[in-house]
């Protein structure tokens, strides 16, 4: 079956309904086979309404990138200057981390269009969808002992927050360490992996997960009350490319700034716009739970938490939820 026959046929019915008789002979196939096409064009990012009565609909198409639109938006020396630009992959991150073992310079940019086996934090499956979001790792070579890891992980995080907020004009925010939040839902998640030697990182591969043009029905129901989307949030869909490179362009932009000033400006930076601080919170760290609240960031990129009895805590890796309600 020609797929771009069907596509073509869709649209020349300017949205309006098809029925699966009218596509079965129109393409020389059985119903069951329109059926089976449909399914796969639905897992490449189609959207499509199905009516028993009136049959198909074609309600959207995948918004495809282009490595050179991306390019062409890009103020960036190195960020996204390499880029390649995937189909279906199982995981940007595996992907990148070959590029890295293969000598790919700072920056080089992995973008897939959709993850099989997309992860964030903890081991958890990240929900990357054909055509509906942001799945991409780089490849950073950053010229610092390996303790300085957190901070290019919150570098990242206010990187991020502030290019969407601009962006789209939502009020995004970040919960710690770097997952950003819109009214308390999950839009976004961020996961560096590094490589070392002799204490100095050989590279850092920076994995960006972003739910731009996500639709209700692609999460699971489990997820909904936790995730949300821009276009969700915003109810209008989202310049995929923008996204991309307005985040690559701050990004680059503030570890300029971080490689020549420091780590200050993006610790003042992610202490205002954190969802987490100065509120009762529980870290479920390595070394067990710990209750507080969070009150900024240590100089080295660590949560300082205060405990009940006054004691100040510095946490470098942790899971934050809210204490239960013990009324």
């Amino acid at each position: 079956m020609n797929v771009e026959q069907m596509i073509r046929y869709f649209e020349q019915h300017d949205g309006g309904y098809v029925s699966g008789e009218a596509l079965s002979q129109e393409l020389n196939v059985s119903r069951t086979a329109v059926w089976k096409q449909i399914r796969k064009l639905e897992e490449k990012g189609y959207r499509f309404d199905a009516s028993r009565r009136l049959g198909y609909r074609l309600r959207s198409k995948p918004d495809s990138l282009s490595a050179e639109r991306i390019q062409e938006r890009l103020t960036t020396v190195s960020f996204g200057r390499r880029i390649h630009l995937l189909g279906s992959v199982d995981s940007t991150q595996n992907v990148a981390r070959q590029f890295a073992e293969e000598e790919a310079a700072d920056g080089t940019l992995v973008i897939a269009e959709q993850q099989l086996s997309g992860r964030g934090r903890m081991g958890r499956q990240w929900v990357s969808p054909a055509g509906k979001g942001v799945w991409m790792s780089m490849v950073l070579r950053p010229r610092l002992p390996i303790h300085f890891a957190p901070q290019l992980t919150l570098l990242t995080a206010v990187a991020l927050c502030r290019s969407l907020r601009t962006l789209t004009g939502l009020d995004i925010g970040i919960k710690w360490p770097n997952d950003l939040l819109i009214e308390g839902k999950k839009i976004s998640g961020i996961l560096l992996e590094s490589a070392a030697e002799e204490e100095r990182l050989r590279y850092v591969i920076a994995g960006i997960g972003i739910s731009v043009n996500l639709e209700e029905d692609d999460y699971p129901q489990d997820l909904l009350p936790r995730a949300t989307s821009l276009r969700i949030a915003s109810g209008a869909a989202i310049d995929r490319t923008a996204v991309i490179a307005s985040f690559l362009n701050e990004w680059e932009q503030l570890y300029q700034t971080y490689e020549s000033s420091g780590f200050e400006p993006v610790r003042l930076l992610w202490e205002a716009l954190s969802v987490s601080l100065h509120k009762p919170a529980v870290l479920i760290t390595p070394q067990g739970k710990i209750e507080g609240v969070p009150v900024g960031l240590h100089d080295a990129g660590g949560l300082k938490v205060i405990e009940s009895d006054g004691t100040e805590r510095t946490v470098f890796s942790a899971e934050m939820g809210e204490p239960e309600n013990r009324d």
